[in-house]
């Protein structure tokens, strides 16, 4: 999840049908569509160029032209269109929280329909149950886990040496995060901000960082199946009252929004001494970083918490039982240990399986740049990201609360009252 990157690319990849076992018949001439969402900053097209060239090496049977679809919102849009116009992909990453709308318009299919062997099988069972609670509906697996993340703290350490703070002892609670952010203000003679405390990004997914807070406080946001929200409870109007006060009470982070896209340049150029962002910034903040950086789990007020977040695989509905087969043995490869691990790498996301951090790659990565671990340790207090029946509108309802609170055209307890109202009628029915 990050600054919005859209580009339409058409990459032909040769694949084949891995065989196991006795020999079987190839799948010769299956060809494949995937639409596969750019949202994050960094060379991730040419990373995945990579990987579809390196499986086509071994694969030589199957062609999958994979398009570049811009943000996860836009490769939804896009996908589902092609479905509609009689010209659907075949498999697509979509956002994990795209689950209830993909179910409901019966667009997708579940991967217990696709796998035969006990391999498969037991393949299924072989990711991090807390990426799995946004792919798993009514017992069965719709959606497998790829581009994954948790919300991570990011610190400049010479920013904190400056201060007079410790650099290897961040922030681990909410009113820590104040004191800190007090002292790592920087100002100029004339008053003006040279640098912020921290900043918390509330444009491109608002929602997102917000059932951070809402977690850290005690509440969760959603009902598992999609069909309440808990919008205007006492801990999350408290959260989102913490979330303002750090601007506008505290003046550690700018008043109103912080833009999602340009947070981790600002974070490079020392405009901030702290910044929560998707673990998926990882490598490009280590690769561009002047300064030493810390990562580390969000602080905690009641308990620590994060959202996961990111996207999956998604097999559509419309397809032959060959372009089923195929499109198993693409996401099968493309999730093996030791392509998870150099994903982590590559990326900063988090090897969706444990088994890939026990590969040798990953373990000697992780050995010299132990940032890379701090995402997935802190899957123990992740709760699913925010997904419901009418998901759309119900984020956004959300989001437009938020940013009323922030801008302070709203109280919190006012724009959450409101979206609270909104999200009940739409959710309604499913209930």
């Amino acid at each position: 999840m990050a600054s919005m990157l859209v580009r339409w690319v058409r990459v032909a990849v040769l694949v084949t049908v891995g065989v196991a076992g006795l020999a079987a018949p190839a799948l010769a001439g299956v060809e494949l569509t995937m639409y596969y969402p750019v949202a994050v900053g960094g060379p991730l097209t040419k990373i995945v160029d990579g990987l579809t060239a390196d499986f086509s090496k071994a694969h030589p049977d199957i062609k999958v032209n994979a398009i570049y679809a811009g943000n996860y919102d836009d490769a939804r849009i896009k996908a589902l269109a092609a479905l509609k116009s009689g010209q659907p992909a075949q498999l697509s990453v979509l956002f994990s929280i795209d689950l209830f709308e993909l179910v409901e318009q019966d667009a997708i299919v579940p991967f217990e329909d696709l796998v035969t062997a006990a391999e498969d099988r037991a393949w299924l069972k072989s990711f991090y149950p807390g990426f799995m609670d946004n792919g798993i509906l009514k017992g069965k697996t719709w959606g497998i886990p790829f581009q994954r993340s948790t919300i991570v703290m990011y610190w400049n350490k010479a920013a904190f040496r400056e201060a007079g703070l410790d650099p290897e002892k961040p922030p681990t609670n909410w009113s820590g995060m104040v004191e800190m952010g007090q002292r790592l203000v920087k100002r100029d003679p004339a008053g003006q901000v040279q640098r912020w405390g921290v900043m918390i990004p509330s444009t491109g997914y608002p929602y997102w960082m917000f059932q951070a807070l809402g977690m850290q406080n005690g509440q969760v946001l959603m009902s598992p199946d999609g069909t309440r929200t808990f919008y205007d409870a006492p801990a999350t109007v408290a959260a989102l009252e913490y979330w303002t006060d750090l601007g506008r009470k505290h003046r550690i982070m700018p008043e109103g929004t912080v833009d999602w896209g340009t947070l981790r340049q600002q974070f490079l150029e020392g405009k901030t001494a702290i910044m929560w962002h998707t673990t998926g910034n990882l490598t490009a903040v280590k690769t561009s970083a002047t300064f030493d950086f810390g990562v580390g789990m969000l602080p905690a007020k009641e308990r620590r918490g994060s959202p996961t977040g990111g996207g999956n695989f998604y097999v559509f509905k419309k397809t032959t039982p060959e372009e089923r087969k195929a499109a198993l043995t693409f996401v099968k490869w493309i999730t093996a240990p030791e392509r998870a691990a150099q994903w982590s790498i590559d990326t900063g996301y988090v090897a969706v399986r444990p088994d890939a951090y026990d590969t040798p790659l990953l373990k000697k990565y992780v050995e010299g740049f132990p940032a890379a671990a701090v995402a997935r340790d802190q899957l123990k207090f992740a709760t699913a990201e925010l997904s419901t029946y009418e998901g759309g509108r119900v984020r956004k309802l959300l989001d437009d609360a938020i940013q009323a609170a922030l801008t302070g055209a709203k109280s919190p307890r006012d724009a959450l009252t409101s979206a609270q109202q909104q999200a009940d009628r739409l959710l309604q029915k499913y209930r």
